[in-house]
């Protein structure tokens, strides 16, 4: 372990040369009236949280990428890599798909003609030079797959010897990886550089399993406070939905932990976990979308259209359908008793 360690220490600091963002945005794929991908909605959004967001999953689960076609992931991820180069921010690839041999093509598309037969280094540079740090990659789906079946299917991910991130995420794929096989692909694989785990279970990182200086964040809402090693938790940084709409709050809540300041980083923990845990109510019982991408686009509604977003269609959705009023009248409200609702909105003036 000790010597792929070093690797990966190595790789780290040449695929995040200023160091791993904290704080990463799962950020929402917008659509037109016609369900085209709005693609300036898109930038404008990302530009009104950048200030407080350095690193991006795109497309994440919350941007839909469980549901986008082959094109469309390539379209997405090309946006993303020019925002990246405009804005000097970290990305990770978003490469979620059911299967292995899906996973593999995908990550052959998005690297490109520019990059095939290239070297090890050469390669890496053309991922830098993209501002890609990664592939996010989850187990393949299937609730009856064995441990020694997970890792099979994630090893053949890792022998592209790529800088990968591996996502936890057993609400889609209906399996985990345990902690035993996580610390196992440790082990042999210095390009396994970083670990989301949105379960809301934290098996792996609560485990005490050798990760050898993988960066883990943490995806699951809630608690915030609590959860980073700054605060004797066991994260490294978060990979939240809420992102998209509560940058501002949860920079504020990591520097806060950062200075030592828990009392504040407490209370912003508080109301947001409060005011999330009430609009994630309102969204679950849709038969429609995932309640990480509904609750926050619904909430982006509201920063995105500020005092107008009432007299405005409500958030039209990847499979074709708009939120319904009432969700949204109830998330105005919800913003509103918590003291996060915006003045203005991001796409006003």
């Amino acid at each position: 372990m000790e010597d792929t360690a070093v690797l990966r220490k190595e790789i780290i600091a040449a695929m995040f040369p200023a160091g791993v963002p904290r704080l990463w945005c799962p950020l929402l794929t917008h659509y037109r009236d016609d369900g085209t991908i709005d693609f300036e909605r898109m930038t404008r959004h990302l530009e009104a949280i950048i200030p407080a967001v350095e690193g991006f999953l795109i497309p994440g689960s919350t941007g839909d990428g469980w549901e986008l076609d082959d094109s469309q992931t390539l379209e997405v991820a090309g946006f993303a890599i020019r925002q990246g180069q405009k804005y000097d921010c970290r990305l990770l690839l978003g490469v979620l798909k059911r299967d292995t041999a899906a996973m593999i093509r995908t990550i052959s598309a998005l690297l490109g003609a520019e990059a095939a037969g290239q070297s090890k280094e050469d390669t890496f540079r053309i991922l830098r030079e993209k501002h890609i740090s990664g592939f996010t990659v989850c187990p393949p789906a299937g609730k009856d797959l064995t441990q020694p079946e997970i890792m099979a299917a994630l090893t053949e991910v890792l022998e592209l010897g790529l800088p990968t991130a591996l996502y936890q995420l057993p609400q889609v794929t209906g399996n985990e990886v345990a902690p035993e096989t996580f610390a196992g692909l440790a082990r042999r694989y210095a390009n396994l550089i970083f670990f989301k785990d949105s379960s809301g279970q934290d098996r792996i990182a609560c485990s005490g399993a050798e990760g050898g200086g993988i960066f883990m964040v943490r995806g699951a809402e809630g608690d915030y406070a609590d959860w980073l090693k700054i605060a004797t938790g066991p994260y490294d940084g978060f990979l939240l939905s809420t992102a998209n709409v509560f940058a501002r709050e949860l920079k504020a809540l990591i520097a806060g932990l950062e200075r030592g300041d828990r009392e504040v980083a407490a209370a912003i923990s508080r109301r947001l976990t409060a005011a999330i845990n009430e609009v994630f109510s309102l969204v679950q019982p849709l038969p429609y979308g995932n309640p990480f991408t509904n609750a926050n686009k619904a909430c982006d509604h509201f920063f995105a259209f500020g005092k107008t977003a009432e007299r405005r269609p409500p958030p039209l959705l990847r499979a074709g359908v708009r939120l319904p009023g009432g969700v949204m009248a109830a998330t105005q409200d919800i913003l509103r008793r918590y003291l996060l609702l915006p003045e203005k909105g991001y796409l006003e003036g």
